[in-house]
This record gives structure tokens, C-alpha cells and sequence, in this order.
């Protein structure tokens, strides 16, 4: 369903942005002239505004990161949690709403955006009096992150009885949720977290990852400059089915520790 782009619009206006929901004034929207929803919701857009199955104006891009749009343009002032980890995407977002300023305010914050999108440090000090978070060499925030897995080693059978094949359910990943972002980025499933569209800040054992390779994410972990500190493990013997099948198996529990110093 669409609206007409020279009709009238409500002064609350209800948003159904990439699946998240939001609720905001019309004069929000409008706020920055020239900017794209200004154009949207004032009929001077060329598209028409989509509408959901509900009536609410649909938008079909990041829902998660509009609500930065959002608090931008309400407060005309850019503030990010403490070690946001998703700049970059922010700023495709801010280019594609036309929002001049908060690109602006967005290569301010934590350095200027390169030709390549990505953030330059801002150099410190000696003698400043602005306090900064403590980073290493490589200028990442030094950090811990935690990889657990159930699996199983099930044990073949007539002339395989040697044989050990692994299985694992899943890589559950634990730690700080801005810096399993960071690292993991696309691999990572946040779907079964209930405070995933809270502050990054937070810290959280309900992450896991859409593959179930354990030596692909330690790789990840060590191009992201993480290295192996501790690990643990737990583990039962137990039978399951007849005693001809071939699922003997030995089921555990492993944890692996990772540090980025």
C-alpha cells in the first residue's frame, strides 16, 4: 500500500523501518531540509512511501541503526556508546537519509573516515587532560571473548571402530556485545539474544555463530588480533540406540578463552 506523496501526513508518524517499529513527530522527520525524509514526508520525494500490511510507512533499510537517525535529529547532536563498532554502516546510513551534518559528526567522532570508509584513530597526547579508553598497538580496545561448543565424538563402527568423527551443535560466543560485533561480524547470529537492541556496552553469553567451524572462528579471532589464554572442557560416555548403532558416543562440553591484549 502506498500514500500519496502531496497528501497530507499525521503529526505522529509510525515507522516500520527494516521490520524494527518506531513512533516519532512529523516535525522530527522534517527536521533537515534537503534531507531525504524531509523530502519523503513532505511530498517532495519523487517515490511514493511505502506503507506495511499495518498502515505504518515503511522503509526498507537498517532498523536497528535508525534509531541513531532518529536520536540525531531529534537532539541535532551525534552521541554513540562507548566503543560503537559500527561507524561505518552509521555513515552509509547518514549518506543515504542525506544527512550532511551527521556524516560530519560521525568522521569527528573517533577520528576522521578515510577514502575507504573505515575511522582513523585520533592521536593522543602526552599531557592531555581528556581521559581515553586504553587500546593496544594496532589501536583495538583490549578485550576478552569467550567461545563455547556442545559436541560430540561419535565412534565408528565394524571396521571403523577407531575412527573419531567430531560433531559439533553450535559456537556459542561470549563477551563485551559491541566487540563480538567487531570481530565476528557477518558470522554472527544475535537473533536468540533478548537485549541484542540494547546498548552494545552490555556483555552477553547468547551469541552464536551461523557455522559450526571451529577452526574457521579460530581464525577469525586471530586475524581480529585475539590469542588463546585458557580453555576447559567437561565430557560423558553414554550409548544411544541398540547396541548395533554406530552413535557411541562421548558428549562434552568446551570452553576457549581468548584474549586481545
Amino acid at each position: 500500500m502506498t500514500t500519496n506523496n502531496e497528501g497530507t501526513y499525521p503529526s505522529i508518524i509510525e515507522l516500520n523501518v527494516g521490520g524494527q517499529l518506531y513512533t516519532t513527530a512529523h516535525s522530527t522527520l522534517v527536521k533537515e531540509s534537503e534531507s531525504l525524509l524531509e523530502q519523503m514526508f513532505t511530498g517532495r520525494s519523487k517515490a511514493t512511501v511505502q506503507r506495511d500490511s499495518r498502515g505504518r510507512y515503511f522503509i526498507d533499510r537498517d532498523g536497528i541503526l535508525f534509531r541513531y537517525i532518529l536520536d540525531y535529529l531529534r537532539n541535532s547532536k551525534l552521541v554513540l556508546p562507548e566503543n560503537f563498532a559500527e561507524k561505518e554502516r552509521l555513515r552509509q546510513e547518514a549518506e543515504y537519509y542525506k544527512l550532511g551534518g551527521l556524516v560530519k559528526a560521525i568522521a569527528r567522532d573517533g577520528g576522521a573516515v578515510t577514502q575507504t570508509g573505515r575511522p582513523t584513530l585520533a592521536p593522543i597526547h602526552s599531557g592531555s587532560s581528556q581521559n581515553h579508553v586504553s587500546s593496544n598497538a594496532t589501536g583495538k580496545t583490549p578485550a576478552f571473548l569467550t567461545l563455547g561448543y556442545r559436541g560430540t565424538f561419535a565412534f565408528g563402527r565394524d571396521g571403523l571402530a577407531d575412527v573419531k568423527f567430531r560433531k559439533i551443535t553450535r559456537i556459542l560466543v561470549c563477551g563485551k556485545g559491541s566487540i563480538c560485533k567487531e570481530v565476528f561480524g557477518e558470522y554472527l547470529n544475535d537473533s536468540r539474544d533478548p537485549d541484542r537492541l540494547h546498548s552494545p556496552d552490555r556483555y552477553t553469553a547468547r551469541y552464536f555463530l551461523k557455522h559450526t567451524y571451529l577452526e574457521q572462528a579460530f581464525d577469525v579471532l586471530a586475524e581480529a588480533g585475539f590469542r588463546f589464554v585458557s580453555c576447559c572442557a567437561s565430557g560423558t560416555s553414554t550409548i544411544v540406540g541398540s547396541p548395533e548403532c554406530e552413535e557411541s558416543k562421548w558428549n562434552h562440553y568446551n570452553e576457549f578463552v581468548f584474549q586481545r591484549p
